[in-house]
């Protein structure tokens, strides 16, 4: 019997509430992998523990991100912030980052993967971007792709999904605007707007713009999983 990987996948508080959509999980169990939903309130030491016994971290997507964890202040596009994610999220993956463990960023959380290595974002591409924007946040399904993203030649991702181009679904209003140090971007928008980025120091660590666990019948967002897992197994003990 093959022995699946842990992945451990963040997720949102509010008013004593846990939440995280089953999509995620389900990305992960018909990908090959054990999921565990962490909450984002844990001590430190338990943080280690979890860290030890997890094989990748998927940073889930979800509400805005703090700008003081950027160096800005709020500006007038900010929407709802919870610094209490905000800080155990990046903690959680500069840890993961030490250890060379696989991260998967998704919206949100190719934001946090961003801000936890030194780079920044838009608080607002509306109101901040310079460009002509496309609609970034979709009225579409969610499963629905409404806008291309362009991969950069020679990244992982390219060898990942194998085009040059494909269509991808959006629910975003901010973006990484300043890449961290040993990153590079994997993916970009028509309109300029950074849509994926990837570390070339680690050996798996992907932040992607879109949701690709929404797209359950799409080719591309099932070997973007399909990857992450694949370099989870390498942690398995």
């Amino acid at each position: 019997m093959k022995v699946k990987p842990i992945i451990g996948i963040s997720s949102n508080q509010h008013e004593r509430v846990l939440s995280l959509s089953v999509d995620y999980v389900e990305a992960i169990t018909t990908n090959g992998g054990i999921p565990i939903v962490i909450p984002n309130f844990l001590e430190e030491e338990d943080t280690l523990r979890i860290i030890q016994l997890i094989d990748g971290l998927l940073l889930s997507g979800g509400g805005d991100i703090d700008p003081t964890f950027f160096g800005e202040e709020p500006q007038q596009g900010l929407g709802k912030i919870s610094p209490e994610r905000d800080t155990f999220e990046i903690a959680i993956t500069q840890k993961m980052l030490k250890l060379n463990k696989p991260i998967l960023g998704i919206c949100r959380g190719c934001q946090i993967l961003t801000i936890a290595n030194g780079g920044d974002m838009y608080q607002d591409i509306y109101t901040q971007a310079e460009n002509n924007l496309l609609q970034h946040t979709q009225h579409a399904p969610r499963s629905h792709a409404s806008h291309f993203v362009r991969i950069y030649e020679g990244t992982k991702l390219s060898g990942i999904i194998k085009k040059e181009k494909f269509k991808v679904n959006s629910f975003h209003h901010q973006a990484v605007r300043i890449l961290p140090k040993d990153f590079q971007e994997g993916a970009i928008s028509s309109d300029g707007i950074i849509e994926a980025i990837e570390s070339k120091s680690h050996s798996f660590a992907l932040g992607v713009q879109w949701h690709p666990e929404s797209m359950k019948n799409n080719p591309e967002s099932t070997d973007i999983f399909k990857a992450f897992i694949q370099a989870c197994k390498i942690n398995i003990s």
